[in-house]
């Protein structure tokens, strides 16, 4: 089943501004509101991005840039013992497991690719394919990930780490394109992980970085 809502939303296009002081102060504002957001539940992302969350094992594939296509996917039985086996292999530590999690959003893409036409999805910078269906954008790719982990979440297969709200960085205001990840919470420490499959192509293992990193670096 695939769903299209009405209009995508573009990831990366490049804006020059006239007014950069009173730009600048925007773009901190609305960045420190993207860092709390990393504390948010996830699921209120999805209503404010076009996407379906997850309902049981079912969650519903973000594809063609900006969710403009939605292809129901599935963990079935046999999916979801591949991914508890993935994960127990991280279950020692909080790294081992953010381990396992790069290995578990690698093997889901490739599950993922056949059912929704994303087996040849690029990664990185790739506006000229926006509207192409089985291309991912940045905002569905952080939509993907998130809810292939708050399936392992609700199984109880992540052990030291929740699913929190994707955060979005750039804004254009900032100078830098805008740009989204998935991310986990430490529950020991508190600390924000971002997931970002965005940059390599499908079945890739996603970039894992302290989300202050992320949000310091540039798309």
């Amino acid at each position: 089943m695939t769903i299209r809502p009405s209009r995508p939303v573009r990831c990366a296009v490049r804006r020059r501004f006239a007014h950069a002081p009173a730009v600048l102060v925007v773009a901190g504002l609305l960045l420190g509101g993207c860092a709390g957001q990393a504390s948010g539940p996830a699921v209120g992302w999805y209503g404010a991005h076009g996407g379906v969350a997850p309902a049981g094992e079912r969650i519903y594939v973000c594809h063609a840039f900006g969710c403009a296509r939605k292809t129901a996917f599935d963990f079935t039985p046999r999916r979801l013992a591949t991914m508890k086996r993935i994960l127990a292999a991280g279950a020692a530590s909080p790294e081992d497991e953010r381990k396992a999690v790069a290995r578990l959003i690698s093997w889901s893409e490739k599950e993922i690719g056949p059912v929704a036409g994303s087996s040849g999805d690029i990664g990185g910078y790739d506006l000229h394919n926006a509207g192409v269906p089985g291309q991912m954008d940045c905002i569905d790719e952080a939509t993907n990930t998130t809810s292939v982990l708050l399936v392992a979440a609700r199984q109880g297969f992540l052990k030291h780490h929740k699913v929190t709200s994707p955060v979005a960085r750039g804004f254009f205001l900032d100078g830098r394109y805008p740009h989204a990840t998935a991310v986990l919470r430490e529950t020991a420490s508190g600390k924000a992980w971002a997931i970002d499959s965005w940059p390599e192509a499908n079945g890739k293992p996603p970039l894992v970085q302290p989300l202050d990193a992320w949000f310091a670096s540039r798309s």
